[in-house]
């Protein structure tokens, strides 16, 4: 698939370009596709900066100041969606970060990564939340994963760093550092320090932590399956036994083995929704479905080689998938696009007409505007 003339070829600079250039691509890689965790996709003017950034042309710090100045002109980004300036801001700061040496093993790092992340994008920047929270997960069918409680997020950090920072790793074959390095990195997602912004601050912190243990990370596979790491976070943290759901590790577990023992696990989202049977391809029998929002097994198959075959990046497809399993038989919008995918509305609307270009929805009339369905 031919690049996009704003987009860049990052497989190429990992093949061929000298160290330098490749670090910088690298950073530049996971913190374009750790935005698609919000649903966020940068404008044409941050991979410009980027690729002069990685060529050598200007600075990191160049890097930042010039979208700030782009966000200061309202003339410059007329054309822009208005998310924009959250995944530009936030793309070159990770970038920054990931290309410093530095690093500290300890909570009052985690918060600093939030503050320079979205200093001037969310009022609580760099500040833990103060308030209890839920969030609808599609992988859950609605449900939310327990988060830790605003009176004890201090020590509750406190806690899982000091815990961290004892456990003795010698001795441990690969199987099991991986198993424990999934645990941490879950419970520390699970206490969910801050209103927003979690998972692209666990991410961050979780790469400079790997690399300080000595860990050759690879920052591609969060450029590629981000939404997935969240995903799979969400899974490790959730459990439901009157329903009969435990908590499921394994997903964040093969994330972590394909970065660090190079394995091939499959990083497919549906995989992970509760009511996946990966075997049927489908949503299971065994969970209570209504047949009428069910789309037909044949069916399904049918769009999802549809989808396979489409000119799009692995993250769109797996997006487009998500949506077509999540409202089965449902007249469907916008709204509920964004709940699924968890983007925003811009983004919604570019995978509304992707859908649309492949056939796989169609408008339905009488309900409103902006109304689709699945077609049988």
């Amino acid at each position: 698939m031919a690049k996009k003339k704003f987009e860049i070829d990052f497989e190429n600079y990992v093949r061929n370009a000298p160290p330098s250039k490749r670090e910088k691509s690298s950073a530049w890689s996971a913190a374009i596709g750790l935005q698609q965790v919000d649903g966020l996709t940068p404008s044409k003017y941050l991979f410009e900066t980027a690729r002069r950034n990685i060529e050598g042309d200007i600075t990191i710090d160049d890097a930042q100041k010039l979208i700030d100045s782009y966000y200061e002109s309202k003339v410059s980004r007329a054309n822009d969606p208005d998310d924009t300036e959250e995944a530009d801001k936030v793309a070159s700061r990770i970038a920054k970060i990931l290309s410093e040496k530095s690093f500290n093993f300890s909570p009052s790092y985690l918060v600093a990564i939030h503050g320079k992340l979205f200093q001037g994008i969310y009022k609580f920047a760099g500040r833990l939340r103060d308030y209890d929270i839920t969030k609808k997960e599609w992988v859950l069918d609605g449900d939310t994963v327990m988060y830790g409680a605003a009176f004890e997020l201090r020590m509750a950090l406190d806690y899982d760093f000091e815990q961290e920072r004892e456990f003795d790793y010698k001795g441990l074959n690969m199987d099991q550092i991986v198993e424990h390095l999934a645990y941490f990195v879950s419970r520390l997602w699970q206490i969910h320090a801050f209103g927003e912004g979690n998972t692209r601050t666990t991410a961050v912190f979780t790469i400079k932590y790997l690399r300080s243990l000595g860990f050759k990370v690879d920052n591609k596979i969060f450029a590629d399956n981000s939404w997935y790491f969240r995903n799979a976070l969400v899974r490790a943290n959730y459990k439901n036994l009157p329903k009969g759901i435990s908590k499921e590790p394994v997903f964040l577990e093969n994330f972590f083995r394909n970065m660090l023992m190079g394995e091939h696990h499959e990083m497919k989202n549906r995989y992970l929704h509760v009511n996946y049977n990966k075997k049927a391809g489908m949503h299971s029998k065994k969970v209570e479905i209504s047949s009428e929002n069910t789309v037909p097994h044949s069916t399904n198959v049918g769009m999802e080689q549809r989808v396979e075959n489409a000119k799009l990046n692995a993250p769109t497809k797996e997006k487009l998938l998500t949506i077509v399993y999540g409202v089965g038989g449902e007249i469907f919008g916008a709204s509920k696009v964004m709940e699924l995918v968890g983007c925003k509305s811009t983004a919604a609307t570019t995978l509304i007409k992707k859908l649309l270009s492949l056939d796989i929805i169609e408008p339905v009339a009488g309900h409103g505007k902006g109304k689709y369905r699945v077609k049988g």
